[in-house]
């Protein structure tokens, strides 16, 4: 009998606590009245069990635990406006048409229209589920004499989404626009959270407006924890579990949260180990993406900071290794190049960065990261930092990177570099495709990108998913690339479920490095892919640095059949030496010539979007390879004179050698004691004939009795030698012939 009291008293005990521990809903919104039963039981202890006294301990909580105290959001507007002058007009632009589009009591599946009787389209209504434009809603009230019309259009806008939950009246992932899907829900969350830190000192955002809020983010909370429970690759899953981390971190006083961040963070680890490739930088390959997942994973790590939950150091190493690969990847000039589906300012050809770079410095104050960084971080990252890191930015120590020609390994961009100041000369190679998620990948493979003289000589272009020619400005014809007949590099295009304008190339070319070498006197990149061989063309590029003056960039194709190969570059250029000579000039006088070694049949000019580009062709072959010269000069004398009949390009020298050489088609370079030579068979210097099994392409450096020859191809060459003198490769001595490969190089000493 006394056993059977126990299992009733446990039966009981359990029942009992069940009915004060509930689950957290994820398919409805806990009543206001009801949030006190999913306390944590230590949490209960503290606070009588009403409304307000439960506000009020979530309004102390948030003080405590949110980027900066809400008391002093006063202070802190007074601040912002003075800061960000602009922002009012743009935030009552962006505030105003939002409001005369969507109803406060909006609907949230499609179709419905806006209240002008326009039909709301696939990409508006993710940006309504977002809630972007609620930030500035928000702004207005305290811009508009804190006018409480905006305080209720956020809260029944929220009501309304809600009601739409109640009724399954929203889009679902299903349908390609989820409502809740993780990205928009993760967005909806970060933007709810500082609308609701900004309001908590407002009598008009009532104790229950702001525990409704609380409960709409616990059951937010709820379905991204049972929505996530396995690893899915890109940003949508991280700006989804960023968002739960947050909420985890915030409302850590209820039951079940506990699970969320164990949750959030196995998730978040898994995506940066996976997706923050060990060079650094986020798989997606794009200045855009890389710099989301920073501010993704700050939120998170800056929250944890401020409770004082321990992270990880490898998690701390891998984060500032995100800021460390974008200083690489940096123009002179401090902005970065755009590299793939970057949409910020559509048709820019520069990244801005130093916001993002202000809060690496803020995180980890490293000088290097300094150099980059502003004294003020943007206006919409301010309202997640502390008054102590905004005080760091009235003092940055700053550090000019000592790192000159580097490469992302992993990533596959490869980087030749002048140097740091402002009219230095910087070429990035793009030359990878990523193999998880190439969704954000245009056709530029082996494509490049260049500056000097503090202009973008090279330009690539950023992009908008809604633009009806985003396809276009996502493929070959607008990069600086190699092409073949009508051949571009992405193939089977295919727009996004859901009409968002978002879509992707289901096939693009396999790329391979061959190799890269990086030395005092040029730097080689040499890389190759597979996207003209349906139509069998054999494609190689080869890119080499004459530092610090000029590129020479040779393309190479093989085929049996005959077809117009072809090179593309960005730039409004002219005809000065038809077809050889094209340059582009500049407002200041600068400019950029583009010469042709081999001869080439024409080149044409086309354009879209207030941009242009040349296509140089070379008509009717089987095999070519164009030998270009890309020469960027400062002033008018220092153009290459079109007016010669051999032009010295930068100081050297065309087929001008102090040896002797021989070749079908040799072409050379020469200065000083350095030469480049393409197509060449044979060389004799130093007492030394050297006969190659193939016309390639090598370098050549002379110095006093020592001959330096570098393999430039795009393959293994086999030289053989006569000579008395002593040749050596990798330390080993050669007798008669040896096979080199591409970047290697081998050390000729008279006896």
């Amino acid at each position: 009998m006394s056993q059977l009291k126990s299992i009733l008293f446990t039966g009981l005990l359990l029942t009992s606590l069940s009915l004060f521990a509930q689950d957290l809903p994820s398919t409805s919104v806990i009543k206001t009245t009801d949030l006190y039963n999913h306390l944590k039981p230590e949490i209960k202890n503290q606070i009588p069990n009403t409304e307000a006294a439960l506000a009020a301990y979530y309004r102390k909580a948030f003080a405590e635990r949110f980027y900066y105290d809400w008391h002093t959001v006063p202070e802190r507007f007074e601040l912002y406006a003075s800061s960000f002058p602009e922002s009012r007009a743009n935030r009552l632009e962006r505030a105003n048409d939002h409001m005369s589009k969507f109803k406060a009591a909006s609907p949230w599946v499609l179709p419905f229209n806006y209240q002008n009787g326009e039909k709301v389209y696939a990409y508006a209504l993710r940006h309504l589920a977002r809630q972007h434009k609620m930030i500035d809603i928000a702004f207005n009230y305290f811009y508009d004499n804190k006018n409480p019309k905006y305080i209720s259009y956020f809260t029944n806008q929220m009501q309304s989404l809600n009601t739409a939950l109640e009724n399954n009246a929203y889009e679902t992932i299903k349908d390609g626009n989820g409502v809740y899907e993780a990205f928009r829900s993760g967005y909806r969350i970060l933007n709810w959270l500082e609308i609701h830190n900004l309001f908590l000192g407002e009598k008009a955002y009532t104790d229950k407006d702001q525990l409704y809020t609380i409960a709409t983010l616990l059951q937010h909370g709820e379905n991204l924890y049972e929505t996530n429970a396995s690893f899915s690759d890109g940003n949508h899953q991280t700006r989804g579990m960023s968002a739960l981390a947050m909420l985890a971190i915030l409302l850590r006083d209820f039951e079940g949260t506990d699970k969320w961040y164990d949750r959030a963070m196995t998730r978040l680890n898994e995506h940066l180990s996976k997706e923050i490739n060990p060079d650094g930088f986020q798989f997606e390959r794009s200045v855009h993406y890389h710099m989301s997942d920073i501010e993704t994973y700050y939120f998170v790590y800056q929250l944890a900071k401020i409770s004082n939950i321990t992270i990880d150091k490898s998690v701390e190493d891998k984060l500032k290794s995100l800021f460390t690969s974008l200083a690489k990847i940096s123009y002179p000039d401090k902005s970065a190049p755009v590299l793939q589906d970057d949409t910020n300012e559509p048709w820019a050809e520069k990244n801005t960065i130093s916001g993002t770079m202000t809060l690496g410095y803020i995180l980890y104050e490293d000088p290097t990261v300094g150099y980059f960084a502003q004294d003020f971080i943007d206006s919409g990252m301010y309202w997640f930092l502390s008054k102590q890191q905004i005080e760091l930015l009235k003092n940055i120590e700053k550090k000019k990177p000592t790192f000159g020609s580097v490469i992302l390994l992993e990533t596959a961009y490869y980087v030749m570099r002048e140097g740091w100041e402002r009219n230095d000369k910087m070429m990035i190679i793009s030359n990878g495709v990523d193999d998880m998620k190439p969704d954000h990948q245009h056709g530029d493979i082996l494509g490049v990108q260049a500056v000097a003289n503090g202009q973008v000589i090279l330009p690539n272009y950023q992009v908008r998913y809604s633009l009806t020619d985003f396809d276009f400005f996502k493929n070959s014809m607008v990069k600086n690339v190699a092409l073949v007949d009508n051949e571009l590099q992405g193939k089977d295009w295919t727009s996004n479920e859901g009409g968002s304008g978002f879509g992707k190339f289901k096939n693009l070319p396999l790329p391979t490095t061959i190799a890269w070498e990086s030395n005092p006197q040029f730097d080689l990149f040499v890389g190759s892919h597979n996207g003209f061989e349906n139509i069998d063309v054999k494609y190689s590029r080869q890119v080499i640095y004459l530092k610090d003056d000029l590129w020479v960039v040779k393309d190479n194709f093989y085929s049996k059949e005959a077809h117009t190969y072809k090179q593309v570059w960005q730039g409004h250029y002219t005809e000065d030496l038809k077809p050889n000579l094209i340059r582009s000039n500049f407002p200041d006088a600068t400019g950029l010539d583009i010469y042709q070694l081999n001869a080439v049949d024409k080149n044409d000019k086309s354009g879209a979007r207030g941009k242009e580009w040349t296509v140089v062709s070379k008509e009717n072959q089987s095999e070519f390879s164009f030998i270009t010269v890309l020469h960027p000069y400062s002033n008018f004398d220092k153009r290459i004179n079109e007016e010669a009949k051999t032009p010295e390009l930068a100081g050297w020298k065309q087929n001008s050698l102090s040896f002797e050489a021989t070749g079908e088609q040799l072409k050379s370079l020469s200065k000083d004691n350095k030469s480049f030579l393409f197509n060449v068979k044979m060389i004799t210097v130093a007492n030394s004939i050297i006969t190659f099994n193939k016309a390639t392409d090598v370098s050549i450096e002379i110095k006093a009795k020592q001959v330096t020859m570098h393999n430039l191809s795009d393959g293994p060459l086999t030289a053989t030698f006569k000579s008395k003198a002593t040749i050596m490769q990798d330390g080993k001595t050669i007798n008669k012939n040896t096979i080199l490969q591409p970047g290697h190089k081998i050390v000729i000493t008279k006896k």
